[in-house]
């Protein structure tokens, strides 16, 4: 399981080789086998003794900010890239294979996109919005696959052109399948404005660390990215990965959207027109998505949880990273 210290005051320690987590005058023991990974959001602590422990078991610790988007990562060295996979790497993103690479990543992205509008649209009144939306969605994922050219850079502006106009599309069209009260006037990020772009928003942290770990554990830089690469000390190419994904955070607070859980509870909005989760707020998205993340799909022919078969695909990009190795 996922350890998540997300409160303020809480603290992990360790006692007798196993964790433990208090906060005030409660304390619980958690076994150190029972601990996949350990996610910390500010206001809690965690003493050298733990991340010694967590790293010597190979227990990842993200460190994480208030909107849930990682900060800082401690794991274990065992993890460490090897040559072959990062020389590689460096000449896949100047190839021409790159270029097929994230043409793929995007039109899975737009194909993810339609899917998920026709699962929501669920009245006849909007079935002709619908397909409007996943018609308009079309024209954007054939411009991607009919693009061509020898570097990803030389057509860099435009996918991320038609990505954008395709997102503008696919937000509009989640919106209005939101109850009343949740819908929003636009995608907003840092900060939020509203709460379902709030929770989309921690839920995507929560999607990129889960990423970055995947291509960390497989020896594979997540700085050094394809189509995000101008973005300083930034793990760009978990940028790109996460695209295939993101429908899962979509999915997840879509059904809590729907489901009318999300009281003024879990959130609050600020003088200055943010939006900011509290802490039952990033308690139910974090629980929702790792609960998502959890459950057994059937991708490829193989039946895995999702965050394996985040873990399977990053492994698979780093066997064709070591393709492009020239030695």
């Amino acid at each position: 399981m996922e350890l998540v210290l997300s409160t303020f005051g809480t603290n992990l320690n360790i006692d007798n080789n196993g964790f433990v987590v208090t906060q005030g005058k409660e304390r619980q023991r958690i076994p150190v086998d029972n601990v996949s990974s350990i996610r910390i959001s500010k206001g809690a602590s965690i003493t050298s003794d733990a991340v010694l422990l967590a790293i010597s078991n190979e227990i990842p610790i993200l460190f994480v900010d208030r909107s849930g988007h990682p900060k800082g990562r401690v794991w274990s060295p065992q993890y460490g890239s090897i040559s072959t996979i990062r020389k590689g790497q460096l000449n896949f993103t100047c190839s021409k294979g790159a270029v097929a690479w994230i043409k793929g990543i995007l039109e899975r992205k737009i194909s993810n996109q339609q899917a998920l509008i026709m699962a929501m649209n669920q009245s006849p009144d909007t079935q002709t919005d619908a397909e409007r939306d996943i018609h308009r969605l079309e024209v954007y994922r054939a411009k991607i696959l009919n693009s061509n050219a020898e570097r990803v850079s030389d057509i860099a502006a435009e996918l991320r052109g038609w990505e954008g106009a395709a997102a503008r599309i696919y937000f509009a069209a989640l919106n209005r399948y939101l109850p009343d009260h949740l819908r929003f006037a636009e995608r907003t990020q840092h900060p939020a404005q509203d709460p379902v772009n709030a929770f989309l928003n921690y839920g995507y942290g929560i999607l990129y660390g889960k990423v970055e770990g995947a291509l960390i554990k497989a020896g594979i830089d997540p700085y050094i990215g394809i189509l995000h690469r101008d973005e300083y000390n930034r793990p760009v190419l978990a940028y790109d990965v996460i695209e295939i994904y993101r429908l899962w955070v979509d999915y997840v607070v879509y059904h809590l959207a729907c489901q009318n859980v999300l009281t003024d509870d879990y959130y609050s909005l600020r003088p200055d027109g943010s939006c900011w989760l509290e802490t039952l707020g990033r308690r139910i998205i974090i629980q929702s998505v790792n609960d998502y993340m959890d459950e057994i799909v059937e991708i490829n022919g193989l039946s895995r949880s999702r965050e394996t078969h985040i873990l399977l695909y990053a492994q698979n990009l780093a066997q064709t990273f070591r393709t492009y190795n020239t030695k």
